[in-house]
């Protein structure tokens, strides 16, 4: 069974706390400013949609949940808002989706000193978590600088299963595993059982 300091690595199921996406937003504030990039309004309500998502979101998501919300955008806008994001270092996209989360490292040293995480992603409800890569990225310098090949790599994603997915996942075998087997024959007709001296009630075809 998964610790609770495991399952703390993946976003729990549902949208996040009004608090969370709050502080997330003045966090990401502070950072545009730092880096002298513009917070605009737009970059705001994209930045939210990400933060307030359980998982990673597509950008026509994104423009879809704007748009209930009562304001109409090209999708060209959120693209530059999601590359505005992204270079500011506050989301970071998932290459096998082509979708966004938000970076989960945003008061932590790790953030401010630039280390890479490994991203692990849960193919079954879409959570992501960010761990410590721990030399990934040296292995791949390595081997890259040793093949002659110049890498643009910036992140490494592994996809799989998180722990509540798969805690869930071994509950609901054993609740199959400890089923009633269903039988394996029906029983027959009455008409069609024997009697106990060998005849059968099964009615004969009447003869011609």
């Amino acid at each position: 069974m998964p610790d609770t300091q495991t399952k703390i690595l993946f976003p729990p199921p549902g949208p996040r706390s009004a608090q969370r996406v709050e502080q997330a937003m003045k966090r990401a504030e502070v950072i545009f400013d730092e880096r002298n990039l513009r917070f605009t309004k737009l970059r705001q309500q994209v930045f939210e949609e990400i933060v307030a998502a359980h998982g990673s979101v597509g950008a026509y998501e994104i423009l879809g949940r704007i748009a209930e919300r009562g304001t109409r955008l090209a999708p060209i806008s959120v693209y530059r808002a999601l590359d505005a994001l992204l270079e500011a270092g506050v989301i970071h996209r998932l290459e096998s989706k082509n979708a966004f989360f938000a970076c989960r490292r945003l008061h932590s040293d790790d953030f401010i000193t630039g280390r890479r995480p490994l991203f692990l992603s849960c193919e079954k409800c879409g959570a992501v978590a960010e761990v410590d890569s721990d030399g990934i990225f040296d292995i791949v310098e390595r081997v890259a600088k040793s093949a002659q090949f110049k890498p643009r790599v910036k992140f490494v994603e592994v996809t799989g299963t998180c722990p509540r997915c798969a805690e869930a996942e071994a509950e609901a075998h054993a609740v199959t595993a400890g089923a009633p087997a269903a039988p394996k024959h029906a029983s027959k007709p009455a008409a069609e059982r024997t009697l106990k001296n060998g005849a059968s009630t099964k009615p004969r075809p009447a003869s011609r």
